[in-house]
């Protein structure tokens, strides 16, 4: 079953007012549990499709279906809601909050939802602090942890909502090699129990050998 599909989907910004051509007509499906790289230099239009796939962004053209619904129809509010409860972002800045803890840091997104209890989101937290291997730092803040252990928090907390979907812009990008290996392989393990899609962009080579399969853009274009 198809997880994301892209029809002929194109995006333009404007720059002052100059038409810059993000996206020219992207069409691709990812399967449900696949872990996807679209690979391609900066500029070429990965995290474009990074967001149209992650609801904070629409496309110009053509048609972004998630899970079968076709969101490039959604209001902001509908959008809000699937963001929350159907999608999982990590961050090449891993965009944690300072004042919190480990533990706080991934609660935060289920405490959004008003409809878990008190007892599954604890059993959540700690499972994925587990998956992550984070069980001797859960009261530690970010500035008291290494670039490596502040991206596994932040895959914690795309994973505690149990989304369709989990999305890593350059997950690696502001870690050294050894570090970005290690975390593309936890992803890809946690992929593999948990059969949660991960669709990640890199430039990286040795982070690409990790994908199941690549999908390759170059100036808004897929490459065949």
């Amino acid at each position: 079953m198809n997880v994301v599909e892209l029809i002929d989907v194109k995006k333009i910004y404007m720059l002052d007012k100059t038409e810059v051509h993000a996206l020219r007509g992207i069409s691709m499906e990812i399967k449900k549990g696949e872990f996807v790289c679209i690979a391609g230099p900066s500029g070429s239009g990965k995290t474009t499709i990074l967001n149209l796939i992650g609801c904070i962004d629409k496309p110009t053209e053509g048609i972004v279906k998630i899970d079968e619904q076709d969101v490039s129809k959604f209001n902001d509010k509908q959008l809000t809601d699937y963001r929350l409860n159907k999608l999982g972002f990590i961050f090449q800045s891993f965009n944690l909050i300072p004042v919190l803890n480990v533990y706080e840091n991934i609660e935060f997104p289920l405490l959004l939802k008003k409809n878990i209890s008190k007892k599954e989101r604890e059993r959540r937290v700690m499972h994925f602090i587990e998956e992550v291997g984070l069980e001797d730092r859960i009261k530690n803040r970010p500035s008291e942890l290494s670039g490596g252990q502040r991206q596994r928090v932040a895959i914690a907390r795309a994973l505690v909502t149990n989304p369709v979907i989990v999305l890593a812009d350059e997950p690696t990008a502001n870690l050294d090699s050894e570090t970005g290996e290690k975390i593309v392989s936890l992803m890809k393990k946690i992929n593999e129990i948990e059969k949660t899609t991960f669709i990640f962009s890199t430039h990286d080579p040795d982070i690409m050998n990790h994908a199941q399969r690549i999908v390759r853009i170059h100036d808004g274009a897929l490459l065949s």
